[in-house]
């Protein structure tokens, strides 16, 4: 059976709480977080000078070899290790300005190795001299007079807060070179020492103490962006003190680059060839290490973002055969080039800089066969509100489009444009070889694409439904239109759209006839369009035929000029979410979620939380007692006599003119007299 609470327990259960709370919070809580400082260790008030800290050495170190001591090793290694951290300059600088002891761990090991040995035997001494060596020109030690000169350039500032004896910094330097090289060019970089505590203190916390302090000890890394301006207005670093995860803190966090995701073998094809755009290259990089993507990586990716997607693929070793199949990647490191569906991978193995990777992508930005999209009809010469490539001079140009729904039939579409092309560009370089009639058939075709005034397209019929079906002359079926309609079957059609530039109009513009021109220019000056399907079978050389035939007819013939205006092109980037912007930046650097957790261990070291649980606890303790005692007041006034009666309530009647009148029956004459009753029936 159940212990039963007692019922006076259940009753004063929150100040039983409350009490409990705050006495353990003031015994055990507060002690930990406020642990006996080394001064206290020597018996010496807080800051002494050194003087004071080699009195209080030498006077316990006499107690240690007299022979009634019976002082334990540990102890006396808490002195000897209070001893050599207060004499050493910078170390007793850094301990009482921000309360940084980072040689715990020392303390700690020593204590363990000779906690049962006899204290002579202690190898001294237990701290060993770690100074941090640089040059100023070297790394760029801001001073408070050129702090706010250099907050206020254009470039993000990286600012490490160091100090010249911690053991941590001295090992973390060789890191910050690194972090620097691979930060040139989106960010500067530069350091403040702790001495100087007009500044680095600016970068401190307080807590209830109002003591400052750095969280995470030193070395720490705070960032002013490059729309920040002000001093209180910088970015805390976070996390651990790697490479890899400072510079992906700064490239994302600080200057908002995007990040380039890593992919599994499973997940490239469905995850990113197939959910990137249609009309982008796709960039792939092999990496052996597993590093993220390097700052000028996610500046390309950012730049490139309308032509080219990126994606990042860890090397491993049982993999390699499916790579050198798939993509012809022997090893890593290496950069794959997938310029549409169909054609043969670029692949670049090793290394490369900066400049040979902007190279690359200068060279590869565009597919074989490009998409004619709205931010790119009037570069590919297919606007009939421009010009073609060849330039103003050029009357009559063309262009091949492939029009369908994104699917395999439109791929297969593609390639068969893609191969008709590359037909020609093997003509016009003489590297074709074949029939000497089936050369001269296309020479009208090669000739025009040599001239720039031939290009070939492909067009997304589901997006570019208007002005699919505007130059197809039907309906949203087949090619053009989203899917659902009725229409199953994907049908991808080729046809070809001459264009004829108004010579009127720039004749008008050459001899500058204001009256006219100014009336025209009111108008856009759309050039003439002629529209031709293709209708025979998907045979390269066909279709390269039926294109000269076209181009010889279009060049000599007299066409009626004709204009009409055409649907303009749906944009397709519409929203770009992963490229994200500069985070929005906080007074001191803290988030919101920073600001909760680090306030609750702020909590945990506030003296004030026992004393108020305590109080609490009392009030609580007052507020249930009286209201357990207010029944049995009620009930002694109850149990009183009541010695005076109720007064009766005259009912009041109202007269005629409102006021009250004494009922007759209530009022007794003043001549009336009580007859007595005998028992007698006489009359």
């Amino acid at each position: 059976m159940a212990m039963e609470i007692p019922a006076e327990v259940r009753r004063y259960w929150l100040p039983i709480l409350l009490f409990t709370a705050g006495f353990l919070f003031q015994l055990l809580v507060l002690p930990r977080h406020f642990p006996p400082t080394h001064y206290d260790v020597l018996g010496i008030e807080r800051f002494a000078p050194v003087e004071r800290v080699v009195e209080a050495y030498e006077r316990l170190s006499k107690e240690w070899l007299s022979e009634t001591n019976h002082q334990p090793t540990v102890d006396i290694i808490k002195i000897r290790y209070a001893y050599e951290l207060l004499t050493n300059p910078i170390l007793k600088r850094d301990y009482d300005l921000y309360g940084l002891d980072e040689h715990l761990d020392v303390l700690e090991r020593v204590k363990e190795q000779y906690q049962k040995e006899h204290f002579l035997k202690i190898d001294l001494p237990l701290l060993k001299d770690s100074v941090v060596s640089l040059t100023d020109d070297a790394f760029n030690l801001l001073t408070y007079e050129s702090f706010n000169a250099a907050i206020a350039e254009e470039y993000p500032l990286i600012i490490l807060v160091y100090s010249k004896g911690s053991p941590r910094c001295a090992q973390f330097i060789e890191y910050w070179k690194q972090i620097g090289t691979r930060l040139d060019g989106i960010a500067k970089i530069a350091m403040v020492e702790v001495g100087d505590s007009q500044l680095a203190g600016h970068f401190t916390e307080k807590g209830f103490s109002k003591q400052p302090f750095f969280r995470n000890g030193i070395p720490a890394i705070v960032a002013y962006p490059a729309n920040c301006r002000s001093p209180s207005c910088y970015m805390r670093y976070p996390g651990g003190l790697y490479v890899d995860s400072v510079v992906d803190w700064v490239a994302t966090s600080v200057v908002g680059l995007p990040r380039i995701l890593y992919y599994a073998k499973e997940a490239l094809g469905p995850q990113f060839i197939g959910k990137s755009g249609h009309h982008k290259v796709k960039v792939i990089f092999f990496s052996s290490t597993g590093e993220r993507a390097a700052p000028f990586l996610r500046q390309a990716a950012q730049e490139y973002s309308n032509y080219a997607s990126f994606a990042f693929v860890l090397w491993r070793e049982d993999e390699s055969q499916i790579w050198w199949n798939s993509l012809g990647v022997e090893s890593a490191p290496a950069l794959v080039f997938l310029k549409g569906p169909g054609t043969k991978p670029v692949v670049h193995h090793g290394t490369f800089s900066k400049s040979e990777f902007t190279e690359m992508m200068e060279e590869h930005k565009h597919q074989d066969l490009q998409q004619l999209r709205s931010d790119t009809s009037l570069e590919l010469g297919c606007d009939a509100r421009g010009h073609s490539r060849a330039g103003n001079d050029a009357a009559i140009w063309y262009c091949v489009i492939i029009a369908g729904r994104p699917g395999v039939e439109l791929s297969k579409k593609r390639q068969i444009l893609r191969k008709a092309q590359d037909q020609l560009i093997g003509a016009v370089d003489g590297s074709t070889t074949g029939n000497v009639d089936d050369l001269i058939e296309i020479s009208s075709a090669a000739t025009a694409f040599k001239d720039e005034r031939l290009t070939f397209v492909w067009l997304d019929g589901e997006v570019q439904k208007q002005i699919c079906a505007f130059y197809l002359a039907t309906d949203f079926s087949g090619a053009c239109g989203p899917r659902g309609l009725g229409d199953d079957n994907d049908k991808p059609e080729i046809f070809i759209v001459r264009f004829q530039r108004n010579a009127t109009y720039e004749a008008l513009k050459a001899e500058k006839r204001n009256n006219l021109v100014e009336a025209l220019q009111g108008q856009h000056a759309y050039a003439s369009q002629l529209v031709a399907r293709y209708k025979g079978p998907d045979e390269i050389q066909e279709i390269n035929r039926w294109i000269s035939q076209i181009i010889r007819d279009g060049d000599t013939r007299e066409i009626p000029y004709f204009t009409s205006k055409v649907p303009d092109l749906v944009p397709e980037e519409t929203s770009k979410e992963w490229l994200r912007s500069t985070k929005s930046i906080r007074s001191a650097g803290k988030s919101l979620k920073e600001k909760i957790s680090f306030r609750f261990q702020d909590y945990l070291t506030d003296p004030r939380i026992g004393s108020t649980l305590l109080m609490c606890g009392c009030v609580s303790l007052g507020i249930i007692w009286l209201r357990n005692n207010k029944p049995t007041q009620s009930t002694r006034q109850e149990k009183t006599p009541k010695d005076r009666t109720k007064r009766p309530r005259p009912k009041l009647s109202t007269s005629l003119f409102g006021q009250p009148s004494e009922s007759i029956a209530d009022v007794e004459p003043k001549d009336a007299r009580q007859w007595e009753m005998s028992d007698s029936d006489s009359d």
